[in-house]
């Protein structure tokens, strides 16, 4: 069972806004991964001494961090309020236990890779940036085996899993 701030049962699917945050998150990740070449040439240059020009795209791309760390901020406080759904009953063990493992470190990774971000950017930190480059390549990973995950539930177990974070229950 999942453990939340709340003692009431685990609903039975998740909420309009929940989902909503899921989708609003992956696609602002998704452009964070795709556009960021401006902030890399932004950091080249505040590395090499040289006067980093105000870049729109370099600008976005550290805007979109910090939302993407709001929204996820947001969205681990419901989850940890309202619960999530179970795990299909008749599901083996170690397939729940991956799932919740997964879940927390995509949770962690989309909180590290922003605040790492943020402080390799205002604090001009080299470390930073390296636990940055790290963090994020992780972080593609384990979306990637959430993907995956998502459609193991529904291809070959034929669970409706995935379908929940599609459609609202409550």
């Amino acid at each position: 069972m999942e453990t939340t701030l709340r003692s009431d049962a685990m609903p039975n699917g998740y909420t309009r806004l929940q989902i909503a945050l899921h989708w609003v998150i992956f696609l602002l990740i998704a452009a964070q991964f795709l556009f960021h070449d401006g902030i890399q040439a932004a950091w080249r240059a505040v590395i090499r001494g040289t006067d980093a020009t105000f870049s729109v795209m370099a600008a976005q791309h550290i805007f979109t961090g910090l939302l993407v760390l709001a929204l996820v901020v947001l969205r681990l406080a419901i989850k940890l309020r309202r619960g999530a759904p179970a795990m299909p009953a008749e599901e083996p063990e170690i397939l729940k236990l991956t799932a919740r493992v997964t879940h927390w470190l995509l949770y962690g990774f989309m909180i590290l890779v922003p605040v790492s971000g943020a402080a390799a950017w205002f604090a001009v930190n080299e470390n930073a940036a390296q636990g940055h480059e790290l963090f994020k390549s992780i972080l593609l990973l384990l979306i990637a085996l959430h993907f995956l995950g998502a459609l193991f539930q529904r291809f070959v177990l034929k669970s409706d899993v995935m379908t929940r974070m599609m459609r609202p229950n409550a």
